[in-house]
């Protein structure tokens, strides 16, 4: 490396990602997009997403996977973003996609997504979204209890199709993620438990002109930081695989792992030290997808070899459902100052935003960190410390634990002097923002862009106006 990059790495700031978040010419540059630009063109609060970002973290995971001489399959997790212009993105990279309702999975038809291209998921479908799933022909439909295979049966004979399904189970393993984003617990609302796996499947084998039973269904929870979740997960369904074969013949054609790989929240670490050490793991998870795949297949060939049962492992294809990971750091939230204040009897300097969590739902609900920088002076040292907050009629709607836990920072460091109309920008929220967002205190929901290739923005999403404030009301 030259003198003239090590110079330039050194001066980037410790949250950019070169060709992606930049300092240039003091400003935060968002694949190559003036993010001050942004706002001027299309107001603020503004979601902007990148193309090239959302390729680079799927070509990352297609890459991973090259580890593991099997077959896998990638299925955006579309709940984390379900924009058409993400999803555009998401079909251009050239994986698949997994849904959890009707209505995703009418979005993922509408951006071109083949039937066989699609696994539906949830705990509560409806018969009309089984209808529309079934007759669809869509490659699998994860069933989340016993019960629901009578209800897909009645589906498949509803639409004359016979469905692909896929038994979803708890493997009762805990990871180091927040409680709320742990799935595969006996406490969670998920699946099909070890004292009903083998019955579910007897039951789902009796009628084979209405259901193929296609594969078996995991998913151990969102932003896991560690890879013994993953390869405990793949050897429990290994093992109902093989125990399946031995009792009825019948072979599964593959093995779903979920989601769960996490994403560095914290690779500015300026102030972590003021999260708790389990925070701290957790948001600033490094895992790599290869880890994974080293780790599961691992297992595969070890589970394989002592059960005799190479010949079922090399009809397996290993499906995985990334959400967080392909979109999360692909997102930023721009916001402006609207307000300041000054608190004499604290010392407090307060900063009103005009982003709320109703637009950072996570924020509230999970306490959730986005790292907060200055997009109109994103050089400038972050220094001095504020309060920082937005603008809903609500004392939770603050970017700091309101409770005092210590889950998050109560101050935001930013550059001396911030005033109001200065564009913040809260990083690494492209992954449950939008797709959350809704218009508390009768606020419109803001616009979004997608910048493209070379730095051009595209309108994402069109701004609400009032009048779409009234689209549903009857009076």
């Amino acid at each position: 490396m030259t003198t003239e990059l090590v110079a330039h790495d050194r001066a980037a700031p410790a949250w950019s990602i070169p060709r992606y978040l930049e300092a240039r010419d003091g400003r935060l540059h968002v694949s190559g997009a003036d993010a001050v630009e942004l706002v001027r063109k299309f107001g603020s609060p503004l979601y902007v997403f990148s193309e090239p970002r959302i390729r680079s973290n799927v070509a990352r995971l297609v890459g991973a996977a090259e580890s593991a001489d099997r077959p896998v399959r990638f299925c955006y997790a579309s709940k984390a973003n379900s924009n058409m212009a993400v999803l555009k993105a998401v079909l251009d990279a050239r994986i698949d996609i997994e849904v959890n309702s009707g209505g995703e999975l009418f979005k993922a038809l509408r951006a071109g997504f083949r039937p066989d291209q699609i696994i539906f998921n949830g705990t509560s479908k409806t018969g009309d979204e089984l209808d529309d799933a079934v007759g669809a022909g869509v490659l699998s439909i994860n069933v989340d209890s016993v019960y629901e295979i009578g209800l897909v049966e009645a589906a498949a004979r509803r639409t004359g199709r016979r469905a692909n399904v896929t038994l979803r189970l708890v493997p009762e393993i805990g990871t180091r993620s927040h409680i709320g984003l742990q799935t595969a617990l006996l406490t969670s609302k998920f699946g099909i438990t070890h004292s009903e796996v083998q019955g579910a499947f007897r039951r789902a084998l009796t009628n084979p002109d209405l259901l193929n039973v296609a594969g078996i269904h995991i998913h151990v929870g969102s932003q896991t930081p560690d890879v013994e979740p993953f390869a405990e997960a793949f050897r429990a369904m290994w093992s109902h695989l093989v125990e399946l074969h031995r009792e009825t013949g019948h072979t599964l054609s593959h093995i779903n792992l979920g989601g769960g790989i996490p994403v560095n929240y914290l690779r500015d670490r300026s102030q972590a030290d003021q999260l708790p050490q389990a925070e701290r793991e957790m948001l600033g998870a490094s895992l790599e997808p290869s880890e994974v795949f080293k780790a599961v297949m691992k297992i595969a060939r070890e589970s394989a070899r002592t059960a005799e049962a190479e010949h079922l492992l090399d009809r397996v294809t290993i499906l995985l459902e990334p959400g967080r990971s392909v979109i999360a750091d692909a997102g930023v939230v721009l916001t402006t100052v609207r307000n300041i204040k000054q608190r004499p009897e604290t010392g407090d300097v307060w900063l009103l935003t005009d982003a709320g969590f109703n637009l950072l739902l996570s924020m509230t609900t999970y306490n959730w960190y986005y790292q907060l920088v200055s997009a109109s002076r994103a050089d400038a040292p972050p220094d001095t410390p504020y309060k920082v907050a937005g603008p809903l009629c609500d004392s939770g709607d603050v970017y700091f634990d309101i409770e005092g836990g210590g889950r998050l920072p109560d101050y935001r460091n930013l550059p001396a002097g911030v005033q109001p109309g200065e564009v913040l920008a809260l990083l690494n929220s492209g992954a449950y923002t939008l797709a959350q967002s809704f218009p508390y205190n009768g606020r419109p929901l803001p616009a979004a862009v997608m910048i493209r290739e070379g730095g051009r923005a595209d309108l994402a999403r069109r701004r609400d106006t009032y009048e779409d404030l009234l689209t549903s009301d009857i009076w």
